[in-house]
């Protein structure tokens, strides 16, 4: 038989096991605050940043488009933009003395409208023009600001050079030469297209890439100049 103490001991430490046990079930885990990873806080970071842009920026319509884009380009000033395809690279350089045809473009760049758009005309020997497509996106953009057109900007020394940037426009009902901003178009003729002076706005001239622009002019197109192939595009501000 046990001794009295020796039963009295076992049981003190049962009872302080179960007591023990219990403790540890009642006390919760401590929450471990994860880190997310540096490029993961960077993506989200770059998110927050482009929904201010748009935000801020997202009074743009048919009846404010000098006053929008005077302000718009004071506050954002920069001349250099980076067009990257599938057959390489076009650097463009945007003038100071066409400053709503530059501020359009630059905003286009930064709400990654022509992101969505193609290089959707080739005219062999003349021009490559760009900055629309079938999608839905671009269409939503498009009618998002009403379909807003440009004053031109026509200078008498900016003229259709080879490598020239230039806005399409409608040829037809179109009197006071109201610009697209969303489409554009650089002059592939080496010797330029002189009869488009004083018709359309030159607001720009290629610095580099023209390697690219000469191999988009040989791809296949349809009756309408439309390439068989999309050439889909991406422009982002270098400055």
């Amino acid at each position: 038989m046990f001794h009295k103490t020796s039963i009295f001991l076992i049981l003190v430490a049962i009872i302080t096991f179960v007591s023990c046990n219990e403790e540890k079930k009642q006390v919760p885990k401590k929450k471990v605050e994860k880190v997310a990873p540096i490029k993961k806080v960077e993506k989200k970071i770059k998110k927050v940043k482009e929904k201010e842009v748009l935000e801020e920026w997202d009074t743009l319509d048919r009846t404010n488009v000098d006053a929008f884009f005077t302000k718009y380009g004071e506050l954002n000033k920069e001349t250099k933009v980076l067009i990257t395809t599938k057959f390489g690279k076009i650097k463009l350089r945007l003038f100071n003395d066409t400053p709503i045809h530059r501020a359009n473009f630059i905003f286009l760049t930064k709400i990654k409208y022509f992101n969505t758009a193609y290089f959707y005309r080739v005219a062999k020997n003349f021009v490559v023009q760009a900055g629309d497509s079938d999608k839905s996106e671009t269409a939503r953009i498009r009618g998002k600001y009403q379909h807003y057109r440009l004053k031109p900007e026509i200078r008498k020394r900016r003229r259709h050079k080879y490598g020239s940037l230039a806005a399409a426009k409608d040829v037809e009902n179109n009197p006071k030469k109201l610009s697209s901003p969303f489409n554009f178009y650089i002059v592939q003729n080496k010797k330029g297209a002189p009869h488009l002076d004083k018709e359309h706005t030159v607001f720009g001239e290629v610095i580099s890439g023209f390697s690219t622009i000469e191999k988009i002019a040989k791809v296949e197109v349809g009756s309408d100049d439309w390439p068989l192939e999309d050439i889909p595009m991406t422009v982002e501000v270098i400055n």
